[in-house]
């Protein structure tokens, strides 16, 4: 039995496009959406090409290498409430896979979710159309599903809504800690309940859209309210799974061995937290005649062709030319391909330019030619100048990206030397309204 675990997909991200030209839309590799017309994608946005042509790119693979069984781990789109164009391309790629005779196991993320519990969320209409081979995990239990290479067991463990698990009186009093204490503890107990129930002589999996404790978190974390539920490995690295599938973590990552528990991570780069990462899919060769805990034969990742980001920095020195310095630097990248001398290409890629130089240089520096040297790039994000002034504490891109909300407040307030008592207090009010954000969301 051969599975394919993808995740991440985030159809309906756009930023660092344009609108796509005829021209862009012939030079898409011909997986992208084989049996459509070219012509209707004109005018769309360029990432959302990107995101449908990895995403292809995994269903070519799934076709062509025989897979038996999708395992997707959650986050189908950016949006909650997806446009109908997002869900019709989404439809199409599954729909190949389905007509196939490919199961895939769709297990909902929180971006697949409704802000309110009681609504349609974006991936129900598959088993509301009662679409063949298609198997949706919308809730906390075992799936059994019939694949072209015999039966298999699902444990399907999609987002979970607070609601869900505990009712507002017993929220009540408890800090956002002790709700996301209490939330984790019962996960825990629901999963082993699931597992004391599965058949030794089935392979049987985990596919899980959830926050494992000591995965490796990057763009995600700004997509995030930043209170969200995290699972220690040993209650998901259990050994009557032959494969734990992860999602909502964007980095690819394998946190276990036995048995194999991995994070797919995203199918394309999201932003520039993820720029030295690689984008793909895991596939893993399971054996249903061994015993439990042999079974898994081969595991591997697959990656992508995903867009290339590409950051230049440029430390111009005292009395350089800071143009003639980040030309300079701009042209190490030149070429069609890694090997130019400085690692990524700029050519196709998506480019920031952040060139460092003091005050007395900044009249020199002509942004229109550093511009029309970066015309072979996709996409330019910006030209950054650092001027170096008085210094000013200031905290990084990536290092901001990363930080909670009330973090973030704390940072803040200590950067203005606000009394103890204030901070204390406006903490504990930006805490009422986190969780005032959370339970209006059930």
């Amino acid at each position: 039995m051969r599975v394919l675990h993808l995740s991440d997909v985030h159809i309906g991200v756009e930023n660092y496009g344009r609108p796509a030209t005829e021209a862009d839309l012939a030079a898409l590799p011909p997986h992208f959406a084989p049996g459509a017309d070219r012509s209707a994608f004109v005018g769309m946005p360029t990432r959302l090409l990107d995101f449908l042509t990895a995403l292809d790119e995994a269903v070519d693979y799934a076709l062509r290498e025989g897979v038996d069984l999708v395992l997707f781990s959650g986050d189908a789109y950016k949006s909650r409430d997806p446009s109908q164009t997002h869900q019709r391309e989404f439809a199409r790629r599954i729909a190949r896979l389905a007509d196939a005779g490919v199961v895939v196991f769709l297990t909902p993320g929180n971006h697949d979710l409704p802000h309110v519990a009681s609504r349609a969320g974006a991936l129900d209409i598959f088993p509301t159309l009662r679409v063949e081979n298609v198997v949706l995990g919308s809730t906390l239990a075992t799936y059994r599903v019939a694949t072209r290479s015999g039966e298999a067991q699902v444990v399907a463990l999609p987002w979970i809504r607070i609601g869900g698990f505990m009712a507002k009186e017993e929220t009540r009093g408890l800090t956002l800690e002790q709700i996301k204490e209490a939330v984790e503890a019962r996960i825990t107990e629901h999963l082993a309940e699931e597992v004391a129930q599965l058949d030794p002589a089935l392979p049987a999996f985990l596919c899980a859209h959830v926050n494992v404790a000591g995965a490796t978190t990057a763009s995600e974390r700004s997509m995030m309210l930043g209170n969200d539920h995290v699972l220690g490995l040993g209650t998901v690295a259990i050994p009557a799974f032959d494969y734990v599938a992860l999602g909502n973590i964007h980095k690819h990552q394998v946190l276990s061995q036995n048995p194999p528990v991995a994070y797919a991570g995203s199918i394309e780069r999201i932003d520039f937290s993820e720029e030295h990462e690689d984008k793909g899919f895991c596939v893993i060769d399971v054996d249903a005649s061994k015993p439990r805990g042999e079974r898994v034969t081969d595991f591997r990742f697959v990656p992508v062709a995903a867009r290339a980001m590409l950051t230049i920095d440029v430390p111009a020195r005292s009395g350089e030319d800071p143009t003639d310095a980040t030309l300079e630097a701009i042209a190490k990248h030149a070429g069609s391909g890694p090997s130019t001398g400085s690692g990524q290409a700029l050519e196709g890629a998506i480019v920031r330019v952040r060139v460092s130089m003091d005050a007395e240089q900044e009249p020199a520096f002509r942004e229109a030619a550093v511009r029309q040297a970066l015309a072979p790039a996709h996409y330019v994000v910006g030209i950054e100048r650092n001027v170096r002034r008085a210094s000013r504490t200031r905290l990084g891109t990536d290092e901001a990206e990363k930080l909670g909300p009330l973090d973030a407040l704390r940072r803040y307030l200590a950067s203005k030397n606000t009394p103890a008592d204030r901070e204390q207090l406006l903490v504990e009010r930006a805490e009422q309204l986190l969780r005032e954000e959370i339970e209006g969301a059930e």
